[in-house]
């Protein structure tokens, strides 16, 4: 992040305090390590996409994510398919580790 638009940063800044504080351990989870790890790489409007999805309450997002109910159409897109395979083989990986 250190070429970064300054305006860029603070708001990939905010984006990972909210993500890492959800509201429920599980999006924590997948959400902050996520933001962490990709941030840097999305496009402003994969920002603005990811921020609409940290809008929506974890009761609705998690099972979204986990593939447990259908995504509706305005939330699906890069940001939620880039989520649903971070969780498939990044964390996944990481709970077989023995972290979960």
């Amino acid at each position: 992040m250190a070429d970064a638009d300054p305006c860029v940063k603070t708001r990939l800044q905010r984006i990972a305090f909210r993500a890492w504080r959800r509201g429920t351990r599980e999006s924590d989870l997948v959400m902050g390590p996520f933001v962490d790890r990709h941030g840097e790489a999305l496009s402003e409007q994969e920002i603005s996409d990811l921020e609409r999805l940290l809008d929506v309450d974890d009761e609705f997002l998690y099972p979204w994510i986990v593939g447990r109910n259908p995504v509706p159409a305005e939330m699906d897109g890069p940001v939620m398919r880039r989520l649903q395979a971070f969780l498939r083989d990044e964390v996944a990986a990481e709970v077989k580790k023995g972290i979960g």
